[in-house]
């Protein structure tokens, strides 16, 4: 089980702010894939991932990152300064 968090425009797409998921996926891109199968609102959300970027257990993280052991991913936009 691992507790997925959505941010901004992620979450605002979704309609939610977090959720748990039981997965089997072996990477935060396999976990994309799943949720992109899940529904309309995900594959939209997950359409462009080059404009996301991911944490694992609160540190950021790649893509291709493992997701054994972890209990946290989120998704965000990158952070603009101002």
């Amino acid at each position: 089980m691992v507790d997925v968090l959505y941010f901004a425009w992620v979450r605002e797409r979704i309609g939610l702010p977090k959720e748990q998921l039981d997965t089997s996926a072996a990477t935060v891109m396999d976990l994309v894939e799943e949720l992109r199968a899940r529904e309309e609102r995900y594959a939209v959300a997950f359409s462009d991932i080059s404009a996301l970027k991911v944490a694992l257990d609160q540190e950021l993280a790649d893509f291709n990152a493992p997701l054994e052991g972890v209990r946290e991913v989120a998704f965000f936009p990158p952070m603009t300064g101002g």
